[in-house]
């Protein structure tokens, strides 16, 4: 299986000229392999980096894309990609050498049409005591354990692929497309949500996938995201992005008053939990119970308040292969 891995970078070259050497050594034949690296209009020596890669034995190519947004750089990427499967990892990780391996061997092994593989962290500076693994997932570091499980439409899992290590066969996005271009991160924005939308395009076409905990990454935490008021906007953000999203694919469940009727369920716990972690002193539980409290408000922002013709997805904005 010839496997191509979209890297998307903007001004990271030290962090991006790291990447680039530890995918040099993958355990996966190097004439089975490209790596594909999306310049999102970079000013620094992010063209430098990628030359002196191109001196390995794997196949390097460079693509400037200067539209600013990742969701530009990655759909660019996917144009000119000649993989069967495409890897999909972020310019400050640090992929396992089995890591490719490891994608591949659970696309043949499951059957699956994508994979989302196993995130760790690397702390630029210890986390903070306010801190539970509750939130890593806003850190782009979820960890869902050591054992592959199925991911399909209707199966409960936290194990949502993520751009820092996820693997689509390249014919399944040939059917629905690459990622949604009005989504996700812009001039420094919080905004989230490209990810998350690409995998309900891929359960709603009825594609199947696979968590495979042995395609392990390595990401770095840097100390400016490890702050409370990030925590608190992200949050706020991503309510207010899912609500967006379930709009366009809106789930099977009873609602009331606009909202599904479990997330009201989820609320009261979480003001239980809040008040109960308070007097109890412990800030993690308290502070992520707090931060869920933050999220309903953003979700409830966009589900009352904010019913654009944008909710709805236009193919437009799905552009891929």
């Amino acid at each position: 299986m010839f496997v191509s891995i979209v890297i998307a970078t903007r001004n990271r070259q030290a962090l991006l000229g790291r990447t680039l050497d530890v995918l040099a050594g993958q355990q996966w034949p190097a004439d089975q392999c490209e790596i594909i690296v999306a310049d999102n209009g970079s000013t620094d020596g992010t063209p430098e980096a990628v030359e002196q890669a191109m001196t390995g034995e794997i196949c390097v190519r460079y693509l400037f894309v200067p539209t600013p947004g990742k969701s530009h750089a990655v759909n660019a990427a996917l144009s000119i990609a000649r993989g069967d499967l495409i890897a999909f990892t972020d310019d400050d990780v640090q992929p396992s050498p089995e890591w490719v391996a490891a994608l591949v061997e659970a696309v043949e092994e499951s059957g699956a049409d994508f994979v989302a593989g196993r995130i760790q962290p690397i702390w630029e500076v210890a986390p903070p005591h306010w801190m539970s693994r509750a939130l890593y997932g806003v850190l782009a570091i979820p960890d869902n354990g050591d054992v592959r499980l199925p991911i399909a439409a209707g199966t409960p899992s936290s194990a949502m692929p993520i751009g820092a290590n996820m693997a689509v066969r390249a014919a399944a996005i040939a059917r629905v497309g690459g990622l949604r271009t009005d989504l996700g991160k812009l001039d420094g924005s919080l905004r989230t949500g490209e990810d998350h939308e690409f995998f309900l395009r891929l359960l709603h076409a009825g594609c199947r996938g696979v968590y495979e905990p042995s395609a392990l990454v390595h990401h770095l935490v840097p100390s400016n995201r490890l702050d409370r008021r990030y925590f608190r906007q992200w949050l706020h953000q991503n309510g207010r992005d899912v609500a967006r999203l379930e709009r366009a694919y809106p789930a099977a469940t009873p609602f009331l008053l606009g909202v599904p009727r479990y997330l009201w369920r989820e609320l009261a716990a979480n003001v239980a939990g809040t008040l109960g972690a308070a007097i109890r002193g412990d800030e993690p539980r308290r502070f992520a119970s707090w931060l869920r409290i933050l999220w309903f408000a953003g979700y409830l922002r966009d589900a009352w308040f904010e019913r654009s013709p944008q909710s709805r997805m236009p193919l437009a904005m799905a552009e891929g292969r």
